[in-house]
């Protein structure tokens, strides 16, 4: 198991808010470069997947550490409870028409992970159901990996004293009050058991890297997961095609 109480929620002491924002807006420039070049080239997707429980940030790691690129070649995806529509199919449909094509980016704000969490808090899945959903989705995420369409998954990690702070600043904040819902604070109630279920799909979804972020901080947060975006994007050795060649396809 992964446990996840023994993994740091905070940066490394060498950190300071100053250093992150700095570095991070070098990054942003390379990331837009890097990005421009990933289309041109056209042979790899991306689909970067969010994962944290409630108020760790995944909206927020979106506006700050990702939107430095094209929107025209990035995409964002929230996904909620299921409608009824999506609940009639199977645990993938929904996340199938928007696995990223050659050249595009895809931002998941959680993902398929989610049927496997929350049956898990809420006990409504066997074991043998869960062993079959991890199995399903390791199947899929490495077929995608064959397929040139890479994965990014990242699990922000914040405190339970952090995420109780977090839900009584929406109840305060005018700015933040819209983003507020009584399952916030049911969640937090529950905490033991999503991180239980969080454990589960991080050490049984592990044939493609999970990333585990401490996200306490939002300004190291967004700063971390920036460089594991451009880092993954350096290691393909990106280039412009030639003139009168197809970079997708």
């Amino acid at each position: 198991m992964t446990h996840l109480d023994r993994i740091p929620t905070t940066p490394p002491k060498r950190w300071t808010k100053a250093k992150a924002d700095h570095d991070l807006r070098q990054l942003h420039s390379e990331i837009a470069e890097l990005q421009n070049r990933f289309f041109a080239d056209g042979r790899y997707a991306l689909l970067i997947i969010l994962q944290g429980m409630d108020t760790s940030g995944k909206d927020g790691t979106i506006r700050h550490a990702l939107t430095c690129m094209n929107p025209l070649g990035m995409h964002a995806r929230a996904f909620k409870k299921p409608t009824v529509e999506e609940g009639s199919h199977d645990l993938l449909w929904r996340v199938y028409p928007h696995v990223p094509a050659k050249g595009m980016i895809e931002v998941f704000n959680r993902s398929y992970y989610e049927d496997i969490v929350v049956p898990s808090v809420t006990k409504s899945i066997t074991k043998a159901e869960k062993k079959r959903r991890y199995a399903l989705i390791n199947t899929l995420e490495q077929h995608w990996e064959h397929s040139k369409i890479h994965v990014l998954k990242f699990y922000l990690h914040i405190s339970k004293g952090e995420q109780r702070r977090n839900i009584n600043e929406r109840k305060k904040d005018p700015t933040k009050k819209w983003k507020y819902d009584a399952t916030d604070d049911k969640a937090a109630k529950q905490w033991d058991r999503y991180q239980e279920a969080f454990d589960g799909v991080i050490s049984e979804c592990s044939g493609v890297k999970w990333h585990i972020i401490p996200a306490n901080k939002p300004w190291y947060r967004n700063y971390k997961v920036a460089e594991v975006v451009r880092d993954h994007l350096l290691s393909l050795r990106l280039k412009y095609p030639k003139w009168g060649t197809q970079g997708h396809g």
